[in-house]
């Protein structure tokens, strides 16, 4: 990219002097210097074993019980050659020791079939919170045999969510935490999100947290009375500039929290993310521990 600009500076030089324009060598060098300084540097903070991110969301009508109550996110592991089983169980053991209530997973767990993956996703059998882990689909599970990986990870102890809610309690005080599937479920012949279903028979007037792995949907779930989003997907679009590109395919959301309708959004820059485009600049990878906090 940085030789394709100099090119291009290059071209507009010559149509503005009219006439020939040398560009030195030194300047190329220069150039091919730093792009694989910023390769190295964006390849080990994309591969690195990201550093707990706290935060905290305020929800309305949240029982005083739960004020204070923590949860952490994991999202777009990617598990693969790239984030190995080495890599999973130093992610595990970051997250056990975070101390929250909950666990969730927002999908892209994975990319290769069960086969390929088993060892490399056996750490997640370890994950321990005191209310469990909860999890739900990307859409990577459903480009490698959506249902032997539901299978799978259901075995290793991650209690599925897809198009499903469980009740969170503390003595007589509620909260809901629903999941969906991902948007790209009917493509591959799997019900899409549907939060209707997620929500049936759950209890009225209890805030709502909801799983969902893209958030372009965000506006939706506000306005059926979800408290707080969950998502992840986007990576926070990797590198600087690049995510604004991203931005536009879900949104305008892409990175970090963002008010919706009164629905607090929260788009996680991942655990990890898609070994294909393994860079990262000025967008650093993040196990998100969230504290509930009731409105005043």
């Amino acid at each position: 990219m940085l030789q394709v600009l100099l090119d291009l500076g290059t071209l507009v030089a010559v149509l503005v002097q009219r006439r020939g324009v040398t560009l030195p060598n030194d300047v190329r060098y220069s150039a091919a210097g730093l792009s694989v300084i910023l390769a190295a540097v964006g390849v080990a903070n994309a591969i690195r074993v990201p550093p707990i991110k706290d935060l905290e969301v305020t929800v309305r009508n949240l029982p005083a019980k739960f004020d204070g109550y923590q949860l952490l996110q994991l999202t777009d592991l990617h598990i693969s050659r790239l984030f190995p089983e080495r890599w999973a169980r130093a992610v595990v053991e970051r997250a056990n020791g975070s101390g929250v209530d909950l666990i969730v997973a927002t999908g892209d767990f994975i990319d290769g079939s069960v086969a390929m993956r088993r060892i490399d996703v056996a750490p997640l059998h370890d994950l321990r919170a005191p209310d469990g882990v909860y999890a739900i689909p990307g859409n990577h599970e459903y480009f490698f045999d959506y249902e032997a990986w539901m299978r799978h990870l259901a075995g290793l102890g991650l209690r599925m969510l897809p198009n499903a809610h469980t009740i969170l309690s503390r003595d007589d005080a509620r909260l809901v935490l629903a999941g969906v599937t991902d948007l790209s479920a009917p493509a591959k012949g799997h019900p899409g999100p549907d939060l209707a279903a997620a929500l049936a028979g759950a209890p009225r007037n209890v805030p709502i947290l909801l799983l969902d792995h893209q958030p372009k949907e965000a506006g939706r779930a506000a306005a059926n009375g979800v408290g707080v989003q969950l998502s992840g997907h986007t990576h926070g679009g990797m590198i600087v500039g690049l995510d604004r590109l991203v931005a536009r395919g879900n949104n305008g959301y892409v990175s970090g929290r963002y008010d919706v309708g009164g629905m607090t959004l929260y788009v996680s820059n991942g655990t990890a993310l898609w070994p294909g485009f393994a860079l990262r600049l000025g967008r650093p990878p993040e196990l998100t521990r969230i504290t509930l906090r009731a409105q005043l």
